[in-house]
């Protein structure tokens, strides 16, 4: 197998794990990057139109069912994936038609033989089904007329997303399987037919605010409070009960709300307001089982997908006042694969964030921590330090308050010559405990390594207030003064009056790894993880006489 049919192999296998974990826009994801590599395998098609159908977005699911049969003609699987597409957009007789094409392929296929009958069922039991006598209504010669002059319609002309969908049907008649989960394209296709749609309103009601709401103005006229006579009895019911929710009301809002359902049992919304009175009452139990009942109506009713967002929602924030992270996070991804919004981006942010947290705070152990320290101190002493970091970093996974492990880390990273990284440590180290001395004067030498003796001399004199007999402290003040006050030649002559310092330039070897720095940086690193050659880079660095940046 070569490399690219080995990635191609791994990405497809991490979707079909994505896809039965219900990670379907990760699962459709990794199908793109698969089909970028391979854009010619009709079997990746076909994955990520099972991953767009389970997603909810039926078109993208079309398209790339159409793409795997025109690929692979000869796939009865490729017929299926675009007759189950064909039905969810609403073209019936497309789907009966793709089924069929797919049983002479293979006669026997189970699939494509439950399709078809699921097909036909649909026809059948579809309410628009022949009701337009093979005409468009929403391109009737009348219709726009119709929604013009009828209250309930003329507001929703003035919608531009409304005017996209109405353009649409217009233009395109068999896609009114899309769009009849749209309260509004309900009520339109009511108002022109001339025949009473008992559709839900667009919305349901938000939680009544925290905040007091400002005293109104008082009337002279007696209003009426009463519901609108023209709303169908399950809607007086609703309204009864929204009027009882907002005075927080709430048994009197789950009696109308209860007589709503009972009315008209199929209706998501109803469902949905009932969960928010659980929710307002502090009973989550209820709610998460009401908003579970609500999106398994409205599925099988192909409510709109905005007020199965909702449900999703509801229910992740209900998960989420009893602590259960990890549940609420799955709902607020199932709402987010319904309908995508700022405030349901933000809940599940916080809800994996607040995860992540509580598993960090699960890992920490103080005993095991110090252990991982005393792997780190032996394997530093040996001078192993790529390997001792590796421990003080787990040290600090298990007890991240502890300073002298950041600081022992440091220790590592000023022998390594990641000064950058020492330099984070030691910060961090003395932000928990600004009286850890040591942590000043690991910090004053990697400034010293770094040719900072001005910032080094101030990082010292830390050290000194704390400490004024530190002898470290004090020796790494006084060589940053005379650094501070000396030229680059002074520095040179001084180094080299050193003899250790004249001994390690005449080392042959320590002279061909000094040429090296200069031309590949990099192989430093390689260098560095030899104990005795580290020593003697530290002690030029302390010198003076050479600086990594």
């Amino acid at each position: 197998m070569t490399d690219l049919a080995a990635q191609v192999t791994s990405l497809k296998e991490q979707g079909n794990a994505a896809l039965a974990q219900e990670k379907y826009t990760e699962a459709a994801d990794l199908y793109t990057q698969a089909i970028a590599l391979d854009p010619t395998n009709h079997v990746l098609y076909s994955n990520r139109s099972a991953a767009y159908a389970k997603a909810g977005k039926h078109m993208q699911a079309l398209q790339d069912a159409e793409k795997t049969v025109s690929l692979k003609p000869d796939w009865p699987k490729g017929y299926s994936r675009k007759g189950s597409a064909l039905v969810y957009v609403g073209q019936f007789d497309e789907a009966i038609k793709t089924y069929e094409d797919g049983l002479k392929l293979d006669p026997t296929n189970k699939q494509l033989l439950e399709g078809l009958q699921h097909a036909k069922n649909e026809i059948q039991n579809d309410p628009l089904s022949g009701l337009f006598g093979g005409n468009n209504p929403f391109n009737s010669a009348d219709a726009i007329t119709k929604l013009t002059m009828n209250p309930k319609t003329a507001a929703l002309l003035a919608q531009p997303d409304f005017q996209v969908i109405l353009a649409d049907l217009r233009a395109n008649p068999k896609n009114l399987g899309l769009h009849i989960g749209d309260p509004r394209v309900q009520t339109a296709l009511g108002v022109i037919l001339g025949i009473h749609s008992s559709s839900p309103e667009n919305m349901d009601i938000d939680p009544p605010s925290s905040k007091p709401e400002p005293k109104p103005e008082p009337k002279v006229e007696k209003m009426d409070t009463s519901p609108p006579k023209d709303l169908s009895e399950a809607q007086r019911e609703k309204e009864l009960g929204n009027a009882a929710y907002k005075k927080k009301e709430f048994e009197m809002a789950l009696v109308h709300y209860n007589k709503a359902v009972e009315l008209e049992p199929q209706e998501i919304t109803y469902l949905n307001n009932i969960a928010a009175v659980y929710f307002e009452q502090k009973e989550y139990e209820k709610c998460i089982e009401q908003c579970k009942k609500a999106v398994e109506i409205g599925r099988e009713n192909r409510a709109d997908f905005k007020l199965i967002a909702k449900s999703f929602a509801r229910a992740g924030n209900a998960y989420k006042r009893l602590g259960d992270w990890n549940n609420a996070k799955f709902f607020f991804e199932k709402s987010m694969l319904e309908h995508r919004t700022p405030e349901s981006k933000t809940l599940l942010s916080e809800a994996e964030k607040m995860i992540k947290e509580l598993e960090k705070k699960a890992y920490i152990d103080p005993v095991k921590a110090e252990a991982e320290k005393e792997l780190g101190n032996d394997l530093f002493k040996k001078g192993n330090y790529a390997d001792a970091i590796k421990h003080y970093s787990e040290a600090i996974l298990r007890n991240p308050d502890e300073p002298r492990y950041y600081s022992n880390r440091a220790a590592c990273y000023t022998k390594l010559a990641a000064f950058d990284l020492g330099l984070k440590d030691c910060d961090k180290c003395l932000e928990l405990d600004p009286k850890f001395i040591k942590g000043w004067i690991r910090k004053g030498k990697i400034l010293q390594g770094m040719q900072q003796p001005g910032k080094a001399s101030a990082v010292y004199q830390k050290a000194i207030d704390l400490d004024s007999s530190n002898a470290e402290a004090l020796e790494g003040y006084r060589a940053c003064a005379v650094a501070v006050n000396s030229n680059p030649e002074e520095v040179r002559k001084r180094a080299m009056n050193d003899p250790e310092i004249q001994s390690i330039l005449r080392d042959p070897a320590m002279r061909i790894i000094l040429e090296q720095m200069q031309s590949d940086p990099r192989a430093l690193q390689d260098h560095l993880k030899n104990p005795e050659i580290a020593s003697k880079i530290q002690k030029l660095l302390e010198s003076g006489l050479i600086a990594i940046h």
